[in-house]
């Protein structure tokens, strides 16, 4: 596979861990994490425009698909972006702009049942300033399963370790650059 590949689902599903897994399988692979776009961009919108979530704002999008064209321009191979999205629209969004660019795109969902993922945030050391904020997408993730499921290739991630996840995005992303 030498384009993109999404890894989505919502807070807890495992994508930071398996892009990072993934990232170490596939040669010259790169992660590439959108939500620094965001943070980029938090500074000078956030006054002006204040939003829920980032993704609200039209030129985070924008600017998400030209960071990814010009990061794989750049460093070329693989690259992996761990983001969830939950809006069916901006993904449309997204996919139509990588598509511009002529970047194809392999779109995982990693899923993970509601009751796994609520005690992964609750004994996550890492994030737990966004603890409350990830415990509350967890109904818009189950609300945007049945568009997600249709967008992209759901992976059940609940009691799979990483590596294993990651093996298995490798070899879907193998067998359609193969077919």
């Amino acid at each position: 596979m030498d384009g993109i590949i999404w890894l989505n689902g919502t807070f807890g599903a495992g994508k930071t861990t398996t892009a990072a897994e993934l990232g170490r399988m596939l040669p010259g692979a790169h992660v590439f994490d959108t939500e620094h776009v965001g943070f980029m961009l938090r500074h000078v919108l956030a006054q002006a425009a204040p939003v829920r979530d980032f993704q609200e704002w039209p030129p985070w999008r924008a600017l998400a698909v030209e960071s990814i064209a010009q990061v794989r321009r750049f460093l070329g191979g693989p690259l992996i972006v761990p983001q969830t999205v939950l809006v069916a629209a901006y993904w449309a969004e997204l996919r139509d702009g990588l598509a511009r660019h002529g970047l194809p795109v392999r779109h995982f969902v990693l899923h993970t049942d509601s009751a796994t993922l609520a005690r992964r945030i609750e004994e996550d050391t890492v994030e737990t300033g966004a603890r409350q904020w990830r415990l509350d997408h967890l109904a818009a993730y189950e609300a945007a399963l049945p568009w997600l499921r249709e967008a992209g290739t759901v992976l059940d991630t609940t009691g799979v370790p990483p590596h294993e996840v990651a093996l298995r995005i490798a070899a879907a992303a193998e067998a359609v650059t193969a077919g």
